[in-house]
């Protein structure tokens, strides 16, 4: 929602975003929820952040790169079938935050790994891919960027995030 305020504030017409996914989600809900929405392939604009839940459930870092891969797919086909249409977000550190700290370590190292998998992916596809995950590891030394629940990003997180979009997109 931030994104689209900026946007319509950068002088883009804008409409109410659709909002698929939703807290807790890995790649496989995701799909799912595209598929029973019946979306039609007319977006101007289409996001895609997904992983977190991948790595935190536990699942093979493998099965997210193929599922990935074909959310990426489905993203270029909703946004008329243009890459240019599309960018993606890197996966947020959540060990930077209070409930990740105690496995600050251990959490880190399996989401670089998850960012690189769709980096490599959304590259190879020539997509425009935003880093944001260096935003996220200042959770611990900057509090206020971490929601009350000690665990997602605060609103100020999103408006750092929506700085970096809109700057790495050029718009």
């Amino acid at each position: 929602m931030q994104l689209a305020r900026a946007w319509s504030k950068n002088g883009n017409a804008v409409a109410d975003p659709t909002i698929i996914a939703t807290t807790g989600w890995r790649t496989d809900n995701l799909k799912d929820a595209i598929e029973k929405a019946s979306l039609k392939n007319e977006y101007d604009l289409v996001s895609l952040l997904i992983g977190v839940n991948n790595q935190y459930q536990g699942k093979p870092a493998e099965q997210y790169a193929t599922e990935f891969e074909d959310l990426l797919s489905i993203a270029i086909r909703l946004a008329k079938g243009k890459k240019e249409n599309v960018f993606v977000v890197s996966i947020p550190d959540y060990g930077y935050t209070p409930y990740g700290k105690p496995k600050q370590v251990e959490i880190t190292k399996a989401l670089d790994h998850f960012n690189e998998i769709n980096k490599r992916i959304t590259e190879k596809v020539g997509v425009a891919y935003v880093n944001i995950t260096d935003i996220s590891r200042h959770g611990l030394d900057q509090p206020d960027l971490v929601a009350g629940d000690g665990l997602h990003p605060s609103g100020k997180m999103y408006s750092l995030w929506v700085e970096r979009i809109l700057k790495s997109l050029g718009r």
